[in-house]
């Protein structure tokens, strides 16, 4: 399976922090962001990746070539952002006829990715693509989902005011050709997966609720919590700590 990482934000809740580097980049425990998700992919299945860039990507550029998973690491850059789905509608050849794996770069994560994939490969017939779910103690700022009894997403309320649950779209999905057709028979240049492809395919996506690790780093608040969670998710980089929270 292949995999997009998508990367191309400007972290604008985080600066200062982000005025130098981009937010895929954002240390935690001294280990960037992104080097966490390779780490997850490459371990558990994942064959190739690509990220894509736009703020500040020099440095995404320069951490990569100097990665140990370079080699199986391709690099998209977007002069003009082009969406999340629209991201996804540029790299058509990259995906190819098979099942792929597309996750927000900008979370900070830990869950069982094979488990989620198993439970893709055998989700109902009519799904055409996985989402991993998560609870949320912040369900206004969430994508919050509403299942029916297998599990299917049956309803997306995307960061309303009163949403009706906590069961929170974790932005980490398997998707199949399907989707990608649709993506691309749209005339927009620039598509949102979110808002414009998932309301499409209600009630055709699985959600697999992770009891793993989920947080997004969106504020330096955020980010401090995600970096005190580690020292338990990660404990062999507990002796490190990044230059913001001291």
């Amino acid at each position: 399976m292949r995999a997009l990482l998508l990367s191309a934000g400007f972290g604008t809740r985080l600066r200062p922090l982000t005025d130098t580097i981009p937010k895929c980049m954002v240390p935690i425990r001294g280990k960037p962001l992104l080097d966490y998700w390779f780490d997850l992919l490459f371990q558990n299945g994942i064959e190739r990746v690509v990220v894509n860039t736009h703020y500040l990507p020099e440095t995404v550029v320069s951490f990569i070539k100097n990665s140990q998973w370079n080699n199986r690491i391709e690099m998209f850059h977007e002069n003009k952002l082009l969406g999340t789905a629209g991201t996804i509608r540029a790299l058509t050849p990259f995906f190819g006829d098979r099942d792929f794996f597309v996750a927000h770069a900008d979370n900070f994560v830990k869950f069982d990715l094979k488990r989620f994939i198993n439970l893709h490969d055998k989700r109902p017939q009519k799904c055409v693509m996985s989402l991993l779910s998560f609870r949320t103690d912040n369900p206004h700022s969430c994508g919050i989902l509403e299942l029916d009894e297998e599990n299917i997403v049956k309803k997306f309320h995307e960061k309303v005011e009163n949403p009706p649950g906590n069961l929170a779209n974790g932005a980490v999905y398997i998707l199949r050709r399907d989707v990608l057709d649709f993506i691309n028979a749209q005339p927009s240049d620039t598509l949102d997966l979110s808002n414009e492809v998932i309301p499409h395919f209600l009630n055709r996506i699985l959600s697999v609720e992770t009891d793993g690790y989920h947080r997004d780093i969106g504020t330096l608040e955020s980010l401090k919590q995600a970096e005190n969670d580690a020292i338990i998710l990660f404990p062999h980089f507990a002796e490190h700590s990044s230059d913001f929270v001291k």
